[in-house]
């Protein structure tokens, strides 16, 4: 199956995002993708983490959604979208949550980001609980491709990658696939992500994609960027450095029986 991750340099302006989204997407699709990954807040990057409560929506109707829906539709694409901001039913809270389309435009999947990143190095200083409230649930979707193998996918997002555990349990529910749509910072990303993406891929021996933001945002936001896919021995297949683009990879089913089967450390864990 070939998957694209999509990187994008988001602004405040929820327009000018889909316009870039769109293209790219379009360019995934003829590029030959059946799965294309958005980034994290791909909808809107703003001046301020509170942008975020101007622009949600309910879940199951909206204009995100109504993009999303259309887009895996016309391009025939297995679509998720990235994150964007879902009521929670506080007036001061959304969650953030990533949907899943099929190639029908319908909606099948939603999660809803369950870590909330907090960093202070008296520098820079994030705080998603100001604004977000965190979800309670691992979400799976299963996806047939067309070479016949049924994926199972497992979906996550950005600060949930240093919490194995979560990991751990779609690997006990036969994951082959695990999506990272994020939005790392410059800082915790040029140390981290990509040891950290590898680590996940090599630990639960699946495959691993992440699509990212990589530029710099209107707001001043610096974001790392390296949107990649990983396979299951924890060799980059694909990767970008910075700005908007679209990282294409091919996954393939043999892959993962042959390197589950060298090497059947899921079937070795005692804890």
């Amino acid at each position: 199956m070939k998957l694209a991750a999509i990187q994008m340099v988001s602004t405040g302006v929820l327009s000018e995002n889909l316009l870039q989204a769109r293209a790219l997407l379009e360019q995934a699709a003829q590029d030959g993708a059946e799965l294309a990954v958005l980034p994290e807040y791909f909808c809107l990057i703003g001046q301020h983490d509170a942008d975020k409560l101007a622009i949600q929506e309910t879940f199951g109707s909206g204009p995100i959604q109504q993009f999303l829906a259309d887009t895996a539709r016309t391009l025939g694409l297995w679509l998720v979208g990235g994150t964007l901001p879902l009521s929670s039913g506080q007036p001061d809270r959304v969650y953030n949550s990533a949907l899943v389309y099929n190639p029908q435009g319908e909606c099948v999947a939603r999660y809803d980001k369950i870590h909330l990143f907090r960093f202070d190095n008296g520098i820079e200083s994030y705080d998603e609980s100001r604004v977000l409230e965190r979800g309670a649930l691992p979400t799976r979707f299963a996806l047939p491709s067309t070479d016949g193998h049924l994926w199972q996918v497992g979906l996550s997002v950005c600060y949930d990658l240093r919490f194995a555990e979560l990991y751990r349990g779609y690997a006990r529910e036969g994951v082959d696939l695990i999506l990272v749509p994020s939005a790392f910072t410059h800082t915790t990303g040029e140390k981290h992500w990509e040891v950290l993406l590898r680590a996940r891929a090599i630990e639960n021996l699946a495959y691993v994609a992440a699509a990212a933001q990589g530029g710099v945002h209107p707001n001043g936001r610096h974001t790392w960027g390296q949107s990649m896919v990983v396979d299951p021995w924890g060799q980059v297949l694909a990767q970008r450095a910075q700005e908007p683009g679209v990282v294409m990879a091919d996954m393939s089913p043999h892959t993962l029986v042959q390197r589950r089967s060298q090497l059947p450390a899921l079937q070795h864990r005692v804890l």
